[in-house]
């Protein structure tokens, strides 16, 4: 069989990684999602995942909004000159989570358009 073959079976995600840095990333992205979920109203959905692409390991974190298209971020972490518990830093989180808020919340609002009645005035 070639390692190519699409029934080769799932290939490790997370090949590249040492046992304590695929737990501090994953530890990272689902603080990621957390925070992006303080922000959002229950109806949206967040999720994440670590995936092995062809550039290395890939993280995306996604928000499906209750209308409207999903948005979705991607980056490489970075291995060089940071210790294994800080793969991704504090402010880039807080910048993902946040940015993915609104961009969830703008799909949303181009959805439904101008039909939306003004709740206050």
């Amino acid at each position: 069989m070639h390692g190519n073959a699409p029934y080769s079976g799932p290939a490790d995600a997370t090949g590249d990684l040492s046992g304590e840095q695929r737990r501090a990333l994953q530890t990272s992205i689902a603080q990621i999602a957390s925070r992006t979920r303080e922000f959002l109203p229950d109806e949206y959905v967040v999720g994440s995942e670590v995936t092995n692409g062809s550039s290395g390991v890939q993280v995306t974190v996604a928000v499906r909004p209750p209308a409207g298209n999903p948005v979705s971020a991607g980056f490489t972490p970075e291995f060089e000159d940071l210790a294994d518990d800080d793969l991704i830093p504090t402010e880039d989180r807080e910048e993902v989570a946040r940015g993915l808020a609104a961009s969830a919340a703008l799909q949303v609002k181009h959805a439904l358009g101008d039909d939306v009645p003004e709740t206050a005035r």
